[in-house]
């Protein structure tokens, strides 16, 4: 008889107690929050007044003090008035060594995983770990990347991980996110550069999400899933690009939980990145957004014009005898706002034209060579994709971005559809009037300038309006 056995068979009553506990828990919290923290909840047992609860793993342990174990004792208490604290411990579970088959039956993969499973059939070999870390680009570096106003606050977290030799307290995970081609990547390299040059003795793995979903395929296919634990377990720093690849990927995420967790409970280092804030991430399971969001969480926002400018100049100084005027560097940070790469692209068209062809870089060149990239942005977003977006995000009628109505439910969404109209279009103030059912410039310039009051005093309204411009952005 084991040791839990024996205390139950002695004490039947403290584990009667401890399951209305947790059926309290259950009601109290939600079927989700229960099974992702209260479920593996075990009872060790109940002594001098003291309950002893174990759980499997530190992460786990802190969170669980933090959240929930006022109410665990509190319902202690009302079944057991002799019981005065809560003793929450570790006790380490092995780490399991799956039957393929089993696993596949228990958690089997669907959509792209079954697909991938598939094409891993012919790829039986274990996995190699030299060919696990994705090549870094030399490009990306801390010295080559451009800081503004957007980004200065991830750039200083990755900095921060990057320089430091433990981890950083509330700084486990790094998760940092934003709009495509907006420096979340190089920030990802300029990070893995920045510790394989300092501390080569740490072991750094840097991929996408998609490809640990497909090595982790792989090692069910290949029934090699153990090492493919062992080796994801043994790193100092492991970083994971565009984790919302693994949304919907039930199987894939209940792996990377697993491995998420081990890690921090051995003290080392992940870095995350979505394109969008772990709370915000569709598909994602809510333990799994519970632990992306439990450390630093930076976004990337969209970039200003100032930013714009400054990455140009710094590209153009880069390139040996290019000679561009400022005022075409100075119209293209106005006309291409989308990205970073696409703006990059622009000016390394701009340059090579003039390169091939000889001849020096003005406007009407500029112009002619990225006719195409100019009408697409020009085009990118309308006002009506604006007040379409925001309708739905607030959830009104299309018809009260026209209307005259002023209650705050309508007005506060209108003057941000204002706002973003002014922000994402080339449209005059008089024209965006015109679109909001023929109001006056005026009423457009009082919108603008009361959403950028209320996005300094309001850092969530301010993350509301970022989050529908990047909904925007990235809808084109």
């Amino acid at each position: 008889m084991n040791e839990i056995s024996s205390i139950q068979t002695r004490r039947p009553d403290h584990f009667a107690r401890w399951e209305r506990v947790r059926e309290r828990l259950r009601v109290s919290y939600g079927e989700a929050i229960f099974k992702s923290w209260l479920q593996p909840l075990k009872l060790a047992d109940v002594k001098n007044g003291q309950a002893m609860i174990t759980v499997p793993t530190r992460f786990m342990r802190e969170w669980i003090i933090a959240h929930y174990a006022d109410n665990i004792l509190r319902f202690w208490c009302q079944e057991d008035q002799t019981v005065h604290s809560v003793d929450i411990f570790v006790k380490a579970e092995p780490i399991a060594i799956h039957n393929p088959s089993a696993q596949q039956q228990q958690h089997q993969p669907a959509g792209l995983e079954a697909a991938m499973l598939g094409a891993a059939a012919n790829e039986d070999k274990p996995i190699n770990p030299d060919s696990i870390s994705a090549p870094l680009d030399p490009r990306y570096t801390f010295e080559n990347f451009v800081v503004g106003k957007s980004n200065e606050l991830a750039h200083a977290a990755a900095r921060r991980v990057a320089e430091s030799s433990t981890v950083t307290q509330g700084g486990n995970p790094l998760f940092v996110y934003g709009g495509v081609g907006l420096g979340k990547t190089h920030l990802m390299h300029a990070i893995a550069w920045h510790i394989r040059k300092t501390d080569p003795s740490r072991k750094v793995v840097y991929l996408s999400a998609e490809k640990f979903m497909y090595l982790f395929i792989r090692a069910i296919r290949s029934k090699d899933t153990m090492a493919f634990k062992e080796y994801f377990r043994s790193v100092d720093v492991l970083m994971v690009d565009d984790v919302q690849f693994i949304s919907g990927k039930d199987s894939t995420q209940e792996e990377f939980f697993h491995t998420f967790n081990a890690l921090v409970d051995q003290n080392k280092q992940l870095i995350i990145s979505g394109d969008r804030s772990p709370a915000d991430l569709e598909g994602m399971e809510e333990r799994v957004k519970s632990r992306l969001g439990w450390g630093l969480v930076a976004d990337v926002h969209s970039t200003t014009y100032e930013l714009r400018l400054g990455i140009l100049q710094a590209k153009l100084e880069k390139v040996p005898g290019a000679q561009v005027p400022q005022r075409v560097l100075e119209f293209l940070a106005h006309k291409i706002t989308s990205n970073v790469r696409e703006l990059e692209g622009a000016l390394n068209r701009v340059v090579a034209h003039a390169t091939l062809i000889g001849g020096a870089v003005t406007m009407e060149s500029t112009q002619e060579v990225l006719h195409d990239i100019l009408r697409a942005n020009d085009r990118r977003i309308t006002i009506e994709d604006i007040q379409k977006k925001v309708a739905a995000h607030f959830n009104i009628k299309v018809t009260d971005m026209h209307s005259a109505r002023r209650s705050v439910a309508i007005a506060r969404p209108r003057q941000i559809a204002m706002y973003l109209a002014k922000k994402l279009t080339t449209k005059s103030l008089p024209e965006i009037g015109r679109k909001f059912g023929g109001k006056d410039h005026t009423t457009v310039m009082h919108a603008v300038k009361r959403i950028d009051e209320l996005s300094r005093g309001d850092k969530e309204f301010a993350d509301d309006v970022e989050l529908l411009m990047r909904m925007l952005q990235s809808a084109t």
